[in-house]
């Protein structure tokens, strides 16, 4: 068994005048909804230029905060390569490792040896379901002036993202396999309106 955290996904995305539709199918079948912006930052370590020329894909880091929630804190999370997909062909299953930090995050990230590489914002809604996080979101661009979002425009593509919740350990108690299933069966209660497929990141 593997000591790796995973995390289980499908992606989608749609435009604007199917909101409605996909607003209404996904709050039916979920527990919670609410609205929700995030402000996020993509740092990449100091030698990545290097790592990319020696032909690896350097290891991302990724700070993202809940400006909706003014007591929410920075949470710092890195990828890895996702498992292939003669492994699992479904869904986009892939190594994550989270933590959070108190306090500055960015500063943190520096300390690590990191440079900030980019940073957006998403406005959107997430809604819970069982031990799934579904949410569909706008990119916002970032003012280079005063660094805060500027709204989306109205045909500003949609993603969706169906995801695990919490990082999972493929054991007997979860096994990945249940996760995979979960994800699955949002993909099909959205057949017909939206196409939920796996993605290589």
């Amino acid at each position: 068994m593997s000591s790796h955290y995973y995390e289980v996904a499908l992606f989608g995305e749609f435009f604007a005048p199917d909101l409605k539709a996909i607003l209404n199918r996904i709050t039916l079948h979920s527990e919670s909804s609410q609205p929700f912006q995030s402000r996020e930052i993509v740092f990449e370590p100091l030698d990545a230029a290097i790592q990319r020329d020696a032909g690896t894909e350097p290891i991302l880091l990724r700070a993202k905060k809940e400006i909706s929630d003014p007591k929410a804190a920075w949470e710092l999370y890195s990828y890895l390569k996702p498992e292939s997909v003669r492994v699992h062909p479904e869904a986009t299953v892939r190594p994550w490792a989270t933590c959070q930090v108190v306090g500055d995050a960015l500063s943190f990230a520096a300390a690590l040896g990191y440079v900030r590489r980019s940073q957006f914002y998403k406005r959107g809604y997430a809604f819970r379901r069982g031990s799934l996080l579904i949410t569909m979101s706008q990119q916002e661009q970032v003012d280079p002036k005063t660094q805060l979002p500027v709204p989306a425009h109205a045909d500003t593509l949609w993603e969706v993202e169906v995801k695990t919740a919490n990082p999972i350990r493929n054991t007997q108690e979860t096994p990945l396999n249940k996760a995979i299933d979960a994800v699955l069966e949002v993909q099909l209660l959205m057949k017909g309106l939206l196409d939920l497929r796996r993605q290589d990141l």
